[in-house]
């Protein structure tokens, strides 16, 4: 009780922000849904199905084999168990990765990410953010996950989009990659990075007290500095990168675990309309023009404006990483209780040796470089309504990498001006990715990628962005528009593949083998 107490009183002190609003999990595009049957090829795989449809119930009903479904530890070690109530759990969920499906409603729960990560992929394929996200232990555990049944296979096979030769070439690219060593850490790099950082502390340190105005600033540069290494540590699959993990949380207030969750679904669903929450940022920044229901005053002056909200966004992270740290306790995710230690470790520290005067506006100055860092070099590319099967290409035509002038940009940028980079290989020390741009420029070229490789000067991308601002300021709003939290009534294809397939079964009179040959 006294972590929660203190955790909510430093939330309290930060004050509510609603600017750069994320959606819950409860406002989710898919909200996760009670399946309806339970394992349904275990129950009909041996019930013959005649020309009555009296006696297929009949058949059915009095089957002696019992409905079952999959229970798995953190090592995707699974075994089969009796179903359990339907209301109360899933006990269907299919994902296919390279090519298979398996059944994922056993490894949900032991998912170290947590289960809605996967509830995402129900019905889909899972290829490329398998192998983004995952570190090699990872991608060989799937592997042991149980098969999906082969009639639930074959109904979602027929139906999901077949890989594209981009998806392919992609994947030979990964591979070629990786047997060449590009996920090796440059620890001299490394070292340096860490030691600006350190300088900056040190330096807001001693000028906290004697020149308050350079102290904020160089207090400002270490957040955002501190923000741009925990992402790369966090994203990382090395051992360096897991010893790292918590430097986010220590030097920057910001959780690993708000920042998974948050972050890695921006990379795996980019600009999908009502899913990805990077562009949430209603109702005071709208990069599309809304429904009239969603609508906002602020619409029409958010290109004045827009700074503002840009300021609140690292107070808004910061707040929202406290929540996260406590509902994780609450619902004991792993390391949850050391995570919330760090974050009480890094307030602790900034309290002490920072005056508010300082800290204070050194949190909105943050919050200001790195919101013109993050939102420029997607919000002006393709916008998704729908979900996007060819994750390589929709990651082309989502992103814009900005060009820098100078070695303090460079360094400011913290490796976001290459977002392309950095959206398809995101565990990739950023230190490769100078390296890596001129392979993926020939990729999209020899690919023929709509819109190519896309990139803009750093001034030039800031105006594209602050432009598009303006357009849908003086924009009419649009009935029907997509909602940025969530579209009502969305189903997860798996659903409506499995309700045809019941369907299909009930209206036939062969065996269901034969109807799905058909």
């Amino acid at each position: 009780m006294m972590f929660h107490r203190v955790v909510i009183g430093i939330a309290l002190t930060m004050g509510s922000v609603s600017s750069f609003s994320s959606p819950g999990h409860s406002i989710l595009a898919r909200p996760m849904q009670s399946s309806t049957t339970s394992r349904f090829s275990t129950m009909i795989e041996k019930s013959e199905i005649s020309d009555s449809v009296n006696n297929e119930n009949k058949e059915m009903t009095s089957s002696s084999e019992m409905p079952t479904a999959w229970e798995c530890n953190e090592e995707a070690e699974c075994v089969e168990v009796p179903a359990c109530d339907d209301e109360e759990c899933r006990t269907t969920l299919d994902v296919r990765i390279h090519g298979k499906w398996y059944d994922l409603s056993g490894w949900r729960k032991a998912h170290p990410a947590g289960p809605h990560w996967i509830d995402w992929y129900d019905g889909r394929d899972a290829t490329e953010v398998m192998d983004a996200f995952h570190t090699q232990k990872g991608r060989e555990m799937y592997k042991r996950l149980p098969a999906s049944a082969p009639e639930t296979a074959a109904v979602l096979e027929a139906s999901a989009a077949p890989y594209s030769q981009t998806e392919l070439n992609f994947r030979k690219l990964r591979d070629q990659l990786e047997s060449e060593g590009w996920w090796e850490r440059d620890f001299v790099h490394e070292g340096k990075l860490l030691a600006i950082w350190a300088s900056l502390v040190t330096g807001a340190a001693l000028t906290a007290e004697s020149a308050p105005p350079l102290s904020t600033f160089l207090l400002g540069l270490s957040m955002t500095n501190a923000g741009w290494l925990g992402h790369d540590y966090i994203h990382g699959v090395d051992k360096f990168s897991q010893v790292m993990r918590p430097f986010a949380a220590v030097a920057a207030g910001l959780g690993p675990t708000w920042w998974s969750d948050k972050h890695n679904k921006h990379h795996a669903l980019t600009n999908e309309m009502g899913v990805d929450e990077d562009i949430a940022t209603d109702p005071f920044l709208f990069p599309y023009v809304p429904d009239p229901k969603y609508d906002s005053p602020l619409r029409k002056i958010q290109h004045y404006i827009f700074y503002i909200p840009f300021s609140f966004l690292f107070a808004l992270w910061r707040v929202d990483t406290l929540k996260v740290a406590v509902d994780s306790v609450e619902s004991k995710r792993p390391d949850a209780k050391n995570e919330l230690w760090y974050l009480l470790a890094h307030y602790f520290v900034l309290l002490t040796f920072f005056p508010a005067q300082v800290w204070v506006p050194a949190v909105f100055l943050s919050g200001l470089m790195s919101a013109l860092i993050v939102t420029p070099t997607h919000q002006s590319e393709e916008y998704f309504e729908e979900y996007q099967p060819d994750w390589v290409t929709a990651q082309f035509e989502s992103t814009r990498n900005a060009v820098t002038t100078n070695p303090f940009s460079e360094w400011l940028w913290g490796g976001m001006q290459y977002q392309l980079e950095h959206h398809l290989f995101p565990s990739m020390p950023r230190s490769k990715y100078p390296s890596l741009k001129p392979i993926l420029a020939k990729f999209a070229e020899e690919n023929k990628v709509p819109g190519g490789y896309r990139e803009s000067g750093e001034f030039e991308i800031l105006y594209m962005n602050w432009d598009l601002y303006r357009r849908v300021a003086e924009s009419d709003a649009i009935p029907g528009a997509p909602y940025s939290r969530g579209m009502v009534n969305w189903e997860p294809s798996i659903w409506v593949h499995r309700r045809e397939l019941v369907e299909l079964v009930w209206e036939s009179s062969c065996r269901i083998d034969c109807c799905l040959v058909e």
